[in-house]
C-alpha cells in the first residue's frame, strides 16, 4: 500500500514540475515575451556599445596628448613672433560695417555639375 502511495506521489509531483517547467517555456516563447528580451538586449548592446565608444575617445585623447607632447606642440608661444591673421570664407555677402577686411566672397560662377540648378 506504501509502495503504490509513494509512486502515486512521486508521479503527480513529477507531472505538476513537468506542466510548470513547459507552462514557463511557452510564456517565454510569447510575441511580448520575445519582443521584451530583444529590447533589453539591445538596451545592454547600447550600453557596451557606449562603453567602447569612451574608452575610444578617451585612448584618443592620451594618443593625441603623447604626439602632442612628442611633436612639441605643447610648447609655451613665443610671444615675438609675428602672427598671420587668416580669412574666412563666407558664401554669403558680409555686412560691411561689421568687419569688412575679414572676409571675402566665394566665386558666383560654379562649375559644379552635382549643384541643383
Amino acid at each position: 500500500m506504501f509502495r503504490r502511495t509513494f509512486w502515486f506521489t512521486a508521479g503527480a509531483a513529477a507531472g505538476v514540475w513537468a506542466t510548470a517547467k513547459v507552462n514557463r517555456k511557452i510564456k517565454q516563447l510569447t510575441p511580448e515575451s520575445l519582443a521584451a528580451q530583444a529590447a533589453d538586449k539591445a538596451v545592454v548592446a547600447g550600453h557596451k556599445l557606449k562603453d567602447f565608444a569612451l574608452d575610444v575617445r578617451d585612448g584618443m585623447a592620451r594618443r593625441e596628448a603623447e604626439l602632442g607632447e612628442a611633436l612639441g606642440l605643447e610648447a609655451p608661444v613665443d610671444p615675438d613672433l609675428p602672427v598671420r591673421s587668416h580669412f574666412a570664407v563666407e558664401a554669403a555677402e558680409p555686412d560691411a560695417r561689421k568687419t569688412p577686411a575679414r572676409y571675402r566672397k566665394l566665386p558666383y560662377n560654379s562649375y559644379n555639375r552635382n549643384e541643383d540648378h
